[in-house]
């Protein structure tokens, strides 16, 4: 059988080609699992490229693989439930997107590749866009969100929409991430028992799972990198502006983003760099102005870490403990040890620890802003679509969800959505006060006085802990984590694997200033590949206590 690499560049007739494993291995743990083996196991956006570029397969036969796989193992066998809809006009854009490859060329590293999409990106299709909610069952808006338009005009081919916490998960403070009324429950590929963490948990399954090779996924605090940590992927969390929102369901303009979801860093570079610009729909955009690069790609250099200065972060889950895991604390920090220590061997000068005391004191004033913020601009997205929106406000989505309590809320209710509600105008003074507060604590009391004092190319810190038990009756049982300062500040995070507790998988952050998405991916690319513990998942049913606590592979 050929190999990966030498098929991609044989040029054979892609309607007999036989695509080949890369990952043995990973294999025969899929297939010992009832998986069957895939062709595109653990591919590369490069790799992809390569095979278009050489005819050994065309954009319609990825379309075709991936709904194959999709077929396989998101409904049926492990039943992951990761992907909520899938694009009827999928394999028509694909036919289109390989006769303009043959006349003009390609558009650039996304023409013909298939992307999934976090279902709170809006899409002028024949798909619906409903974050999950029953009460926006049917709607489509009349126009793209500004990222689908972007994808759209790099040649992407939207595959489908992925499955998330319903409402980005800010309807209720039980919920459990990858529910939402009409999804159902997104669950890890590693363990099937466990939760795929954050909102944007069906794009970060799907990716782990090789059903996609990118996914878009969306963060107001965590939502990317705390998936990519659960299912072993790289996240890009980036600087607020850096990528539009038009079109996106809102929290809050303070702090959501769009970012993609991938497998390696480089895949993710390539892709935040067809994200990045200005959208005249999303103000925040004009902020960027060139102030970050469009071409990621540069660098991907090997050498990334050496001569840089970091600050180690080791009070992320300090906060936590009280009531928590204090085992689970310790092995993570066990795990984040040998990270450091390869951060240090791969030419960085570490400070350590750092120790940021606003870290535990973000939340209240945080979830205040989060709250006025959601009333206001969820209120103005509906109104921008008039009659054809089947709801038009928060208090009627909160009536919908009471009258419809069976579907909506069986397993829990929507607290925050009440909470939201009762806000007035973000005229008034504890808005204005906690929107202050917010952004002191994270960036001048935070992230920038850090690096600052200690002169800081970026600041690291374990992304959160490994996957809990899924629990539909208490909803999540978050670990902590050091998300939640780039999150607030609204400036960039990279999550990268680091290994393995009890085969579930955990991750790193490489976070710092905004706009410094460039430095944090040269620095996150060398670790990856001082390390390379990215593995594909087993679907197993639950977690192997027999296996190793800690380890990389």
């Amino acid at each position: 059988m050929l190999n990966r690499r030498s098929f991609l560049g044989c040029g054979l007739n892609a309607a007999t080609a036989s695509l080949a494993l890369s990952h043995v291995a990973s294999a025969k743990r899929a297939t010992a699992a009832g998986v069957k083996s895939f062709d595109l196991e653990e591919v590369t956006l490069t790799e992809l490229q390569l095979g278009l570029e050489s005819g050994a397969f065309t954009a319609r036969i990825l379309v075709e693989k991936y709904l194959e796989r999709i077929a396989e193992i998101d409904k049926r066998g492990p039943a992951l439930n990761a992907v909520i809809e899938l694009n009827p006009e999928a394999p028509a854009i694909a036919d289109a997107l390989d006769a303009e490859r043959r006349q003009r060329g390609p558009r650039g590293p996304l023409h013909g590749i298939p992307v999934l999409l976090k279902d709170n990106m809006g899409t002028a299709d024949r798909m619906t866009t409903t974050a999950g909610s029953l009460a926006l069952s049917g709607f489509i808006p009349g126009k793209d969100a500004g990222i689908v338009r972007r994808l759209r005009n790099r040649g992407a081919v939207i595959l489908g929409k992925a499955n998330l916490s319903e409402w980005a998960n800010f309807r209720s403070s039980y919920s459990s991430s990858g529910w939402s009324g009409r999804g159902g429950q997104t669950r890890n590929p590693y363990s099937l028992d466990r939760n795929p963490n954050g909102s944007s948990s069906g794009s970060a399954a799907a990716v782990a799972a090789n059903m996609c090779v990118v996914a878009v996924g969306t963060e107001t605090d965590g939502s990317i990198v705390g998936p990519a940590s659960a299912n072993g992927i790289v996240g890009i969390k980036p600087t607020i502006g850096l990528v539009s929102r038009a079109g996106i369901i809102p929290i809050s303009h303070n702090q959501d983003t769009a970012g993609p979801l991938c497998r390696t860093v480089a895949d993710a570079a390539m892709v935040l760099g067809e994200l990045a610009g200005i959208d005249p729909d999303d103000p925040a955009t004009r902020s960027w102005n060139g102030k970050s690069p469009r071409n990621y790609a540069s660098f991907l250099t090997r050498d990334g870490l050496r001569g840089t200065r970091i600050g180690v972060v080791r009070n992320s889950f300090e906060f936590t403990t009280a009531g928590g895991n204090a085992q689970g604390d310790e092995l993570i920090r066990s795990l984040f040890d040998e990270a450091v220590r390869t951060v240090k061997q791969e030419g960085a000068t570490l400070v350590d620890p750092i120790e940021i005391k606003s870290l535990g004191k973000l939340g209240e004033s945080e979830f205040e802003v989060l709250l006025y913020d959601f009333k206001a601009d969820l209120n103005a997205y509906l109104a921008g679509f008039g009659a054809s929106a089947p709801v038009h406000s928060l208090e009627e989505i909160i009536e919908f969800n009471e009258r419809n309590r069976e579907k909506e809320m069986p397993y829990f209710g929507q607290d925050i959505f009440l909470k939201a509600q009762e806000k007035g105008e973000r005229t008034e003074k504890a808005y204005r006060d906690s929107l202050v507060r917010s952004r002191r604590l994270a960036r001048e009391e935070g992230i920038d006085a850090v690096m600052d004092n200690y002169r800081l190319d970026a600041l690291i810190g374990p992304t959160t802990g490994p996957a809990w038990l899924t629990d539909l009756v208490d909803g999540d049982h978050d670990p902590g984590g050091v998300f939640p300062l780039a999150a607030v500040a609204g400036y960039p995070n990279i999550n990268v694997p680091m290994g393995f507790i009890f085969g579930l998988p955990v991750g790193v952050s490489f976070f710092g200033r905004a706009w410094t998405e460039g430095p944090l991916i040269r620095m996150a690319h060398s670790f990856e590949q001082a390390t390379r513990v990215r593995k594909a998942p087993a679907f197993a049913t639950s977690v192997e206590l027999s296996r190793q606590l800690v380890s990389r592979d």
